[in-house]
Protein backbone atom coordinates (compact mmCIF):
# COMPACT_ATOMS: atom_id res chain seq x y z
CA UNK A 1 0.00 0.00 0.00
CA UNK A 2 2.92 2.15 0.74
CA UNK A 3 4.58 1.68 -2.38
CA UNK A 4 0.87 2.43 -4.02
CA UNK A 5 0.80 5.57 -2.17
CA UNK A 6 4.00 6.73 -3.26
CA UNK A 7 3.49 6.11 -6.89
CA UNK A 8 0.06 8.35 -6.77
CA UNK A 9 2.21 10.70 -4.99
CA UNK A 10 4.41 10.66 -8.00
CA UNK A 11 2.35 10.14 -10.57
CA UNK A 12 -0.02 13.60 -9.49
CA UNK A 13 3.54 15.82 -8.88
CA UNK A 14 3.93 14.68 -12.33
CA UNK A 15 0.80 16.31 -13.33
CA UNK A 16 1.79 19.68 -11.63
CA UNK A 17 -0.71 18.21 -8.23
CA UNK A 18 1.57 19.51 -5.14
CA UNK A 19 1.02 18.75 -1.55
CA UNK A 20 -0.15 22.09 -1.14
CA UNK A 21 -2.07 21.54 -4.40
CA UNK A 22 -4.10 18.38 -2.88
CA UNK A 23 -4.41 19.87 0.44
CA UNK A 24 -6.44 22.72 -1.27
CA UNK A 25 -8.43 20.52 -3.27
CA UNK A 26 -9.19 18.62 -0.22
CA UNK A 27 -10.14 21.42 1.87
CA UNK A 28 -12.85 23.00 -1.20
CA UNK A 29 -14.39 19.16 -1.02
CA UNK A 30 -14.88 19.86 2.76
CA UNK A 31 -16.68 23.45 2.61
CA UNK A 32 -18.61 21.73 -0.28
CA UNK A 33 -20.06 19.29 1.39
CA UNK A 34 -21.23 21.91 4.27
CA UNK A 35 -22.40 24.52 1.30
CA UNK A 36 -25.70 23.14 0.72
CA UNK A 37 -27.91 26.00 0.33
CA UNK A 38 -26.59 29.63 0.14
CA UNK A 39 -27.45 30.04 3.86
CA UNK A 40 -25.00 27.18 4.77
CA UNK A 41 -22.18 28.63 2.28
CA UNK A 42 -22.67 32.06 4.28
CA UNK A 43 -22.75 30.09 7.42
CA UNK A 44 -19.56 28.12 6.47
CA UNK A 45 -17.58 31.42 5.49
CA UNK A 46 -18.71 33.35 8.94
CA UNK A 47 -17.18 30.61 11.12
CA UNK A 48 -13.80 30.90 8.59
CA UNK A 49 -13.77 34.52 9.67
CA UNK A 50 -14.51 34.17 13.08
CA UNK A 51 -12.16 31.73 13.69
CA UNK A 52 -9.85 34.13 11.53
CA UNK A 53 -10.55 37.13 14.17
CA UNK A 54 -12.86 39.01 12.03
CA UNK A 55 -15.30 40.71 13.31
CA UNK A 56 -19.28 40.52 12.47
CA UNK A 57 -20.67 44.20 11.97
CA UNK A 58 -25.26 44.25 11.16
CA UNK A 59 -26.43 45.87 8.47
CA UNK A 60 -28.55 48.08 11.00
CA UNK A 61 -26.01 48.86 13.66
CA UNK A 62 -23.63 51.89 13.52
CA UNK A 63 -19.99 50.50 12.62
CA UNK A 64 -17.38 51.28 15.33
CA UNK A 65 -13.95 50.41 12.92
CA UNK A 66 -10.24 50.73 13.62
CA UNK A 67 -7.21 50.76 11.22
CA UNK A 68 -5.76 47.64 11.09
CA UNK A 69 -9.41 45.47 11.70
CA UNK A 70 -11.20 42.46 10.72
CA UNK A 71 -14.42 42.54 9.96
CA UNK A 72 -16.95 40.62 7.85
CA UNK A 73 -21.05 41.88 7.14
CA UNK A 74 -23.61 38.95 7.18
CA UNK A 75 -26.56 40.10 4.79
CA UNK A 76 -30.29 38.58 4.78
CA UNK A 77 -28.24 35.43 5.44
CA UNK A 78 -27.30 34.29 1.92
CA UNK A 79 -24.93 37.32 1.11
CA UNK A 80 -21.83 38.34 2.90
CA UNK A 81 -18.89 41.35 2.88
CA UNK A 82 -16.02 40.57 4.68
CA UNK A 83 -12.70 43.20 4.77
CA UNK A 84 -9.18 44.03 6.28
CA UNK A 85 -8.77 47.53 6.64
CA UNK A 86 -4.85 49.24 6.19
CA UNK A 87 -3.03 49.65 9.65
CA UNK A 88 -1.69 52.92 8.70
CA UNK A 89 -3.58 54.53 5.56
CA UNK A 90 -6.90 53.24 6.72
CA UNK A 91 -9.01 53.06 3.51
CA UNK A 92 -7.37 55.60 0.91
CA UNK A 93 -5.27 53.09 -1.04
CA UNK A 94 -6.18 51.74 -3.88
CA UNK A 95 -9.65 49.60 -2.71
CA UNK A 96 -9.15 45.96 -4.13
CA UNK A 97 -12.24 43.70 -4.44
CA UNK A 98 -12.82 40.08 -5.29
CA UNK A 99 -16.70 38.16 -5.66
CA UNK A 100 -18.19 35.48 -6.29
CA UNK A 101 -21.80 34.03 -5.72
CA UNK A 102 -23.13 31.69 -3.16
CA UNK A 103 -25.82 29.97 -5.08
CA UNK A 104 -25.64 26.82 -7.74
CA UNK A 105 -28.75 25.28 -9.88
CA UNK A 106 -30.82 23.44 -8.43
CA UNK A 107 -34.65 22.41 -7.34
CA UNK A 108 -36.60 24.80 -5.01
CA UNK A 109 -39.61 23.43 -2.79
CA UNK A 110 -42.85 25.13 -3.68
CA UNK A 111 -45.49 26.24 -0.38
CA UNK A 112 -47.79 23.47 0.18
CA UNK A 113 -45.70 20.95 -1.54
CA UNK A 114 -47.36 17.72 -0.44
CA UNK A 115 -48.65 15.00 -3.23
CA UNK A 116 -49.84 11.92 -2.62
CA UNK A 117 -50.30 9.52 -5.76
CA UNK A 118 -50.16 5.75 -6.27
CA UNK A 119 -49.00 4.78 -2.82
CA UNK A 120 -46.05 7.48 -3.04
CA UNK A 121 -45.36 10.89 -1.31
CA UNK A 122 -44.05 13.73 -3.74
CA UNK A 123 -42.91 17.33 -3.23
CA UNK A 124 -43.92 20.20 -5.82
CA UNK A 125 -40.45 21.96 -6.88
CA UNK A 126 -39.15 24.31 -9.06
CA UNK A 127 -35.88 24.89 -10.79
CA UNK A 128 -33.30 27.54 -9.15
CA UNK A 129 -30.89 29.14 -12.32
CA UNK A 130 -30.29 26.72 -15.27
CA UNK A 131 -29.21 23.36 -14.55
CA UNK A 132 -28.89 20.40 -16.85
CA UNK A 133 -32.31 18.28 -15.50
CA UNK A 134 -30.83 14.99 -16.62
CA UNK A 135 -28.11 15.02 -14.35
CA UNK A 136 -30.44 15.08 -11.53
CA UNK A 137 -32.40 11.82 -11.85
CA UNK A 138 -32.27 8.73 -9.78
CA UNK A 139 -29.66 10.82 -7.45
CA UNK A 140 -29.67 10.70 -3.50
CA UNK A 141 -31.16 14.27 -2.36
CA UNK A 142 -31.27 15.75 0.61
CA UNK A 143 -32.88 19.37 1.68
CA UNK A 144 -31.10 22.90 2.92
CA UNK A 145 -32.11 25.77 3.83
CA UNK A 146 -33.94 28.62 5.79
CA UNK A 147 -37.24 28.50 7.85
CA UNK A 148 -39.42 31.76 9.60
CA UNK A 149 -40.68 31.11 12.59
CA UNK A 150 -43.84 32.59 14.68
CA UNK A 151 -42.99 35.11 17.37
CA UNK A 152 -44.76 37.90 18.92
CA UNK A 153 -43.05 40.65 16.46
CA UNK A 154 -45.20 40.04 13.21
CA UNK A 155 -41.96 41.71 11.83
CA UNK A 156 -39.19 39.91 13.22
CA UNK A 157 -39.47 35.97 12.30
CA UNK A 158 -37.43 33.46 14.28
CA UNK A 159 -34.62 32.85 11.39
CA UNK A 160 -33.58 28.74 11.76
CA UNK A 161 -30.98 27.40 9.65
CA UNK A 162 -32.54 23.49 8.24
CA UNK A 163 -29.84 20.61 6.60
CA UNK A 164 -31.62 16.99 6.80
CA UNK A 165 -28.05 16.14 5.88
CA UNK A 166 -29.38 12.70 4.63
CA UNK A 167 -30.99 11.11 1.43
CA UNK A 168 -35.06 12.51 1.83
CA UNK A 169 -35.40 12.32 -2.05
CA UNK A 170 -34.78 11.11 -5.24
CA UNK A 171 -36.02 11.73 -8.74
CA UNK A 172 -37.00 8.00 -10.77
CA UNK A 173 -36.24 7.75 -14.14
CA UNK A 174 -38.65 6.60 -16.79
CA UNK A 175 -38.07 2.91 -17.41
CA UNK A 176 -36.57 3.05 -21.34
CA UNK A 177 -39.19 0.38 -21.76
CA UNK A 178 -41.70 2.88 -21.64
CA UNK A 179 -39.58 5.50 -23.31
CA UNK A 180 -37.99 3.66 -26.44
CA UNK A 181 -35.97 7.05 -27.58
CA UNK A 182 -34.73 8.25 -23.65
CA UNK A 183 -31.09 7.87 -24.93
CA UNK A 184 -32.05 10.02 -27.93
CA UNK A 185 -33.02 13.21 -25.76
CA UNK A 186 -35.85 13.32 -23.59
CA UNK A 187 -37.82 16.92 -22.50
CA UNK A 188 -38.33 16.50 -19.16
CA UNK A 189 -41.41 18.67 -17.63
CA UNK A 190 -40.33 20.07 -14.25
CA UNK A 191 -44.13 20.24 -13.24
CA UNK A 192 -44.56 16.75 -14.28
CA UNK A 193 -41.57 14.29 -14.89
CA UNK A 194 -39.19 15.81 -12.16
CA UNK A 195 -40.87 15.90 -8.75
CA UNK A 196 -39.43 13.90 -6.07
CA UNK A 197 -40.52 11.31 -4.16
CA UNK A 198 -39.72 11.85 -0.46
CA UNK A 199 -41.96 8.57 0.98
CA UNK A 200 -44.30 5.72 0.80
CA UNK A 201 -48.11 6.82 1.73
CA UNK A 202 -49.26 5.03 4.25
CA UNK A 203 -52.63 5.15 3.21
CA UNK A 204 -53.69 8.32 5.33
CA UNK A 205 -54.02 11.69 4.41
CA UNK A 206 -51.88 13.84 5.17
CA UNK A 207 -51.54 17.18 3.99
CA UNK A 208 -48.44 18.52 5.64
CA UNK A 209 -46.18 16.02 6.10
CA UNK A 210 -43.34 17.79 4.79
CA UNK A 211 -44.15 20.71 6.79
CA UNK A 212 -44.42 18.12 9.68
CA UNK A 213 -40.61 16.71 8.82
CA UNK A 214 -39.47 20.09 8.82
CA UNK A 215 -40.35 20.98 12.18
CA UNK A 216 -39.28 17.57 13.06
CA UNK A 217 -35.68 18.94 12.07
CA UNK A 218 -35.81 22.23 13.60
CA UNK A 219 -37.23 20.49 17.07
CA UNK A 220 -40.90 23.22 16.94
CA UNK A 221 -44.55 22.33 16.12
CA UNK A 222 -45.66 22.78 12.49
CA UNK A 223 -48.05 25.00 13.60
CA UNK A 224 -45.10 27.30 14.06
CA UNK A 225 -43.28 27.74 10.86
CA UNK A 226 -44.50 30.93 9.11
CA UNK A 227 -42.72 30.12 6.02
CA UNK A 228 -39.16 28.69 4.16
CA UNK A 229 -37.03 29.37 1.63
CA UNK A 230 -36.04 25.09 0.70
CA UNK A 231 -33.82 23.87 -1.70
CA UNK A 232 -32.88 20.47 -2.62
CA UNK A 233 -29.13 19.29 -3.22
CA UNK A 234 -27.21 16.23 -4.48
CA UNK A 235 -26.57 14.68 -1.14
CA UNK A 236 -23.23 12.24 -2.80
CA UNK A 237 -19.85 13.93 -2.00
CA UNK A 238 -17.48 15.14 -4.15
CA UNK A 239 -14.32 13.33 -4.42
CA UNK A 240 -11.12 13.49 -5.97
CA UNK A 241 -10.70 11.12 -9.16
CA UNK A 242 -8.83 9.75 -12.04
CA UNK A 243 -5.66 7.63 -12.08
CA UNK A 244 -3.61 9.88 -9.96
CA UNK A 245 -6.32 11.81 -7.89
CA UNK A 246 -5.72 14.97 -10.26
CA UNK A 247 -9.96 15.39 -11.35
CA UNK A 248 -12.31 16.68 -8.83
CA UNK A 249 -15.87 15.37 -8.98
CA UNK A 250 -18.20 17.31 -6.93
CA UNK A 251 -21.58 19.12 -6.97
CA UNK A 252 -21.68 22.99 -6.61
CA UNK A 253 -17.93 23.75 -8.17
CA UNK A 254 -19.93 26.32 -9.56
CA UNK A 255 -19.33 28.66 -7.52
CA UNK A 256 -17.62 27.60 -4.55
CA UNK A 257 -14.19 27.37 -6.05
CA UNK A 258 -14.53 31.21 -6.42
CA UNK A 259 -15.89 31.36 -2.76
CA UNK A 260 -13.07 29.68 -1.34
CA UNK A 261 -10.79 31.17 -3.46
CA UNK A 262 -12.00 34.88 -2.26
CA UNK A 263 -11.84 34.21 1.16
CA UNK A 264 -8.35 32.52 1.66
CA UNK A 265 -6.88 35.36 -0.60
CA UNK A 266 -8.39 37.89 2.04
CA UNK A 267 -6.74 35.71 4.93
CA UNK A 268 -3.33 34.96 2.97
CA UNK A 269 -2.97 38.50 1.91
CA UNK A 270 -0.18 40.62 2.66
CA UNK A 271 -1.06 43.99 2.09
CA UNK A 272 -1.41 46.24 4.86
CA UNK A 273 -2.40 49.68 3.42
CA UNK A 274 -5.88 50.53 2.03
CA UNK A 275 -9.36 48.44 1.82
CA UNK A 276 -9.23 44.88 0.69
CA UNK A 277 -12.86 43.63 0.53
CA UNK A 278 -14.83 40.43 -0.42
CA UNK A 279 -18.01 40.35 -2.38
CA UNK A 280 -20.07 37.09 -2.03
CA UNK A 281 -23.62 37.54 -3.56
CA UNK A 282 -26.10 35.65 -3.91
CA UNK A 283 -28.79 34.68 -6.75
CA UNK A 284 -26.49 35.11 -9.87
CA UNK A 285 -28.00 32.18 -11.14
CA UNK A 286 -31.42 33.94 -11.54
CA UNK A 287 -29.96 37.10 -12.72
CA UNK A 288 -28.64 38.98 -9.82
CA UNK A 289 -31.34 41.56 -9.59
CA UNK A 290 -32.37 40.91 -6.03
CA UNK A 291 -32.08 42.72 -2.72
CA UNK A 292 -29.06 40.23 -2.08
CA UNK A 293 -27.49 40.03 -5.40
CA UNK A 294 -25.21 42.07 -7.49
CA UNK A 295 -27.37 44.14 -8.90
CA UNK A 296 -28.30 45.59 -5.84
CA UNK A 297 -27.34 48.88 -3.75
CA UNK A 298 -25.51 46.46 -1.19
CA UNK A 299 -21.56 46.62 -2.32
CA UNK A 300 -22.21 50.56 -2.94
CA UNK A 301 -23.80 50.74 0.30
CA UNK A 302 -21.08 48.56 2.48
CA UNK A 303 -18.13 50.76 0.65
CA UNK A 304 -20.06 54.55 1.99
CA UNK A 305 -20.59 52.71 5.18
CA UNK A 306 -17.17 52.02 5.59
CA UNK A 307 -16.09 55.49 4.31
CA UNK A 308 -17.82 57.47 6.52
CA UNK A 309 -17.24 54.88 9.74
CA UNK A 310 -13.18 56.36 9.02
CA UNK A 311 -14.48 60.14 8.74
CA UNK A 312 -13.79 59.45 4.96
CA UNK A 313 -16.69 61.49 2.62
CA UNK A 314 -18.69 60.50 -0.17
CA UNK A 315 -16.82 62.53 -2.62
CA UNK A 316 -13.38 60.79 -1.05
CA UNK A 317 -15.13 57.56 -1.96
CA UNK A 318 -15.91 58.43 -5.50
CA UNK A 319 -12.69 59.75 -6.09
CA UNK A 320 -11.42 56.54 -4.94
CA UNK A 321 -12.89 54.21 -7.00
CA UNK A 322 -11.41 55.16 -10.30
CA UNK A 323 -7.91 53.84 -9.11
CA UNK A 324 -9.45 50.36 -7.65
CA UNK A 325 -9.43 47.07 -9.06
CA UNK A 326 -12.73 44.70 -9.13
CA UNK A 327 -11.85 41.02 -9.74
CA UNK A 328 -14.86 39.07 -10.46
CA UNK A 329 -14.89 35.13 -9.74
CA UNK A 330 -16.88 32.36 -11.10
CA UNK A 331 -16.50 29.03 -13.10
CA UNK A 332 -15.44 29.28 -16.78
CA UNK A 333 -15.93 26.47 -19.51
CA UNK A 334 -13.22 24.04 -20.29
CA UNK A 335 -13.19 23.28 -23.99
CA UNK A 336 -14.33 19.55 -23.93
CA UNK A 337 -12.45 16.55 -25.19
CA UNK A 338 -15.32 14.69 -26.72
CA UNK A 339 -16.83 17.77 -28.37
CA UNK A 340 -13.78 19.81 -29.20
CA UNK A 341 -15.91 21.62 -32.04
CA UNK A 342 -17.84 23.41 -29.33
CA UNK A 343 -14.59 25.64 -28.08
CA UNK A 344 -13.58 28.70 -30.02
CA UNK A 345 -11.08 27.53 -33.08
CA UNK A 346 -7.87 29.00 -30.95
CA UNK A 347 -8.31 30.02 -27.41
CA UNK A 348 -9.19 26.64 -25.79
CA UNK A 349 -8.70 26.32 -21.76
CA UNK A 350 -8.08 23.25 -20.37
CA UNK A 351 -8.58 21.13 -17.37
CA UNK A 352 -5.04 21.97 -15.30
CA UNK A 353 -4.02 25.25 -17.38
CA UNK A 354 -4.70 27.38 -14.10
CA UNK A 355 -6.66 30.46 -13.72
CA UNK A 356 -8.72 31.31 -16.85
CA UNK A 357 -9.58 34.97 -17.85
CA UNK A 358 -12.80 35.42 -19.16
CA UNK A 359 -13.53 37.62 -22.37
CA UNK A 360 -16.36 38.65 -23.96
CA UNK A 361 -17.11 41.21 -26.88
CA UNK A 362 -20.70 41.79 -25.56
CA UNK A 363 -19.00 42.41 -22.04
CA UNK A 364 -21.94 39.46 -20.82
CA UNK A 365 -17.63 39.05 -18.99
CA UNK A 366 -16.55 42.02 -17.39
CA UNK A 367 -12.79 43.26 -19.44
CA UNK A 368 -11.07 45.30 -20.87
CA UNK A 369 -7.38 45.96 -21.76
CA UNK A 370 -5.85 47.46 -19.05
CA UNK A 371 -7.45 44.60 -16.76
CA UNK A 372 -6.63 41.54 -18.84
CA UNK A 373 -3.35 42.84 -18.75
CA UNK A 374 -3.38 43.63 -14.65
CA UNK A 375 -4.26 40.14 -14.12
CA UNK A 376 -1.94 38.48 -16.77
CA UNK A 377 0.81 40.29 -14.13
CA UNK A 378 -0.33 39.50 -11.27
CA UNK A 379 -0.27 35.75 -12.12
CA UNK A 380 3.33 35.81 -13.91
CA UNK A 381 4.59 37.89 -10.85
CA UNK A 382 3.29 34.95 -8.68
CA UNK A 383 4.34 32.28 -11.13
CA UNK A 384 0.39 31.14 -11.62
CA UNK A 385 -0.35 30.07 -14.64
CA UNK A 386 -3.41 31.18 -16.76
CA UNK A 387 -4.97 31.15 -19.93
CA UNK A 388 -7.95 32.86 -21.49
CA UNK A 389 -11.56 32.18 -22.18
CA UNK A 390 -13.69 33.39 -25.38
CA UNK A 391 -16.82 31.86 -26.91
CA UNK A 392 -16.95 30.46 -30.22
CA UNK A 393 -18.14 33.65 -32.60
CA UNK A 394 -21.34 31.57 -33.62
CA UNK A 395 -22.59 31.04 -30.15
CA UNK A 396 -24.16 32.77 -27.24
CA UNK A 397 -22.29 32.88 -24.17
CA UNK A 398 -23.55 33.02 -20.28
CA UNK A 399 -22.75 35.77 -18.01
CA UNK A 400 -21.70 36.55 -14.49
CA UNK A 401 -21.30 39.17 -11.75
CA UNK A 402 -18.68 40.73 -12.86
CA UNK A 403 -20.25 43.15 -15.60
CA UNK A 404 -23.67 43.48 -13.15
CA UNK A 405 -22.19 44.72 -10.56
CA UNK A 406 -19.34 47.41 -11.45
CA UNK A 407 -22.20 48.48 -14.13
CA UNK A 408 -22.50 50.91 -10.71
CA UNK A 409 -18.94 50.93 -9.67
CA UNK A 410 -16.37 53.01 -12.13
CA UNK A 411 -13.51 50.67 -11.56
CA UNK A 412 -11.31 47.94 -13.60
CA UNK A 413 -13.17 44.45 -13.58
CA UNK A 414 -12.10 41.44 -14.68
CA UNK A 415 -13.76 38.21 -14.88
CA UNK A 416 -11.85 35.43 -14.10
CA UNK A 417 -12.04 31.83 -12.57
CA UNK A 418 -11.43 27.99 -13.12
CA UNK A 419 -12.25 25.98 -16.39
CA UNK A 420 -14.57 22.81 -15.48
CA UNK A 421 -16.71 20.54 -17.60
CA UNK A 422 -20.02 20.31 -17.09
CA UNK A 423 -21.13 23.23 -15.77
CA UNK A 424 -24.44 23.34 -14.10
CA UNK A 425 -24.72 19.52 -13.77
CA UNK A 426 -25.32 18.21 -10.63
CA UNK A 427 -22.09 16.71 -10.48
CA UNK A 428 -19.08 18.71 -12.43
CA UNK A 429 -15.19 18.28 -13.33
CA UNK A 430 -12.34 19.83 -12.60
CA UNK A 431 -8.55 19.50 -12.59
CA UNK A 432 -7.56 19.41 -8.46
CA UNK A 433 -4.86 21.76 -9.18
CA UNK A 434 -6.57 24.24 -10.19
CA UNK A 435 -8.04 25.61 -6.80
CA UNK A 436 -4.77 26.68 -5.55
CA UNK A 437 -3.79 28.79 -8.68
CA UNK A 438 -7.34 30.32 -8.22
CA UNK A 439 -6.64 30.97 -4.32
CA UNK A 440 -2.74 32.37 -5.11
CA UNK A 441 -4.02 34.91 -7.18
CA UNK A 442 -6.57 36.26 -5.26
CA UNK A 443 -3.90 36.66 -2.71
CA UNK A 444 -1.86 38.26 -4.63
CA UNK A 445 -4.61 41.18 -5.71
CA UNK A 446 -4.75 41.16 -1.71
CA UNK A 447 -1.02 41.42 -1.17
Amino acid sequence: MDRRNAEEKQGREKKGLTEKGLEAAEALLTQIADSTSPFMAVEYVKRELTAAGFRSLALNEEWQLRAGGRYFVPAYDRTLFAFTVGEETGTRTRLRIAAAHTDFPCFKIKPLPEITALGCRKLNVEPYGGMIRSTWMDRPLSISGKAALRTDDPFAPKSVLVDFRRPVCTIPNLAIHMNRKVNDGVSLDPQKDLLPLADLSDGETTESFFLQEMAGEIGCAPEDILEYEMFLYQWEAGTLAGFGNTLLSSPRLDNITSLRACVQGLLQGKRREGLNLIALFDNEEVGSHSKQGAASALLPFVLERIYQAFGSSREQLLTDLPDGFFLSLDVAHAAHPNVPEKADIVNRPVLGGGVTLKLSASQSYANDCEAAAAVQSLCERAGIPYQRFVNRSDMRGGGTLGSIASAGLPMRTMDAGISILAMHSARELMAARDQLALERLVQALFS
